[in-house]
């Protein structure tokens, strides 16, 4: 199938590694002229170097921290004037730190927030004039299969990463008359650094080893395992694409089956 991407401008924010890295490279491979940004000048000249030795798209590359609003304006406006105007933006951002509501102060809820909601509402808000201008676009989020189902010790991740389908699902509305189509992409458990990091600390604090605690989440998978990075990435740049033209304000789950909600 042809997705309809070559040419395209694409952007990807915290692209050097992990989910946002294997979304920008399956966009190069779709023939898009991929601008990606993180908070590593380091990682992501290396991304940009696997991006190119892999696909031959050479990735430009920007700084950016996403929970501040000059880095994020700075990078969404450089990227479209780099990539001759902007039409798909991906946002994206590490996931805010683990816990319980217990364990949560006021600055871990204002910094949650910052980083896995206002730097989605900021992308956004920046990349719409680009995306208007070019006639129509598309905006994936990616955040996580806490917008369906709450996940134990993710208490930031479960009420913030909501407020990002709430977000997704406002604006297929107001967005849908200027052609630009909207989604939410939950992973479940991929297999990343970031679900690693997670079941060390869970291992820890249960006292358990760590290759317990992943065969025990493994078996809550009907499929068996865990997914892949590249798995979720050709799901993401699906709806991101020029061939969807008819799905806005949804949230597709990417887990294997592992939740059980209708």
């Amino acid at each position: 199938m042809d997705l309809l991407l070559s040419g395209k401008s694409v952007f990807v924010a915290a692209a050097s590694k992990g989910l946002g890295k294997a979304v920008a490279l399956q966009y190069a491979r779709e023939g898009a002229r991929v601008t990606i940004a993180s908070r590593s000048l380091e990682q992501l000249a290396h991304t940009r170097d696997e991006i190119k030795e892999l696909t031959g798209v050479e990735a430009a590359i920007l700084q950016m921290d996403v929970s501040s609003s000059e880095d994020v304006r700075h990078a969404v406006r450089t990227a479209a004037a780099m990539g001759d105007g902007l039409d798909v933006l991906v946002t994206n951002a590490g996931g805010p730190q683990g816990g319980f509501f217990s364990d949560m102060a006021d600055e871990d809820w204002a910094s949650g927030f910052e980083l896995s909601l206002m730097s989605t509402i900021r992308l956004i808000r920046e990349a719409l004039p680009f995306l208007k201008a070019a006639g129509g676009g598309r905006i994936v989020n990616l955040a996580s299969t806490s917008i369906k189902q709450p996940i134990d010790g993710l208490i930031l991740s479960n009420v913030f990463r909501a407020g990002v389908q709430a977000l997704t699902k406002s604006l297929a509305s107001e967005l849908a008359g200027d052609g630009i189509l909207i989604n939410t992409i939950a992973p479940g458990r991929i297999a990343t650094d970031r679900i690693t990091e997670l079941d060390q600390k869970r291992a820890e604090a249960q006292q358990r080893s760590f290759e317990d605690i992943q065969a025990e989440a493994i078996r809550q998978i009907p499929l068996g395992r865990m997914g892949t990075p590249e798995e979720f990435a050709r799901h993401a740049v699906f709806y991101g694409s020029f061939a969807n033209t008819y799905v806005t304000g949804q949230s597709l789950l990417v887990d294997g089956g592992m939740v059980k909600g209708l």
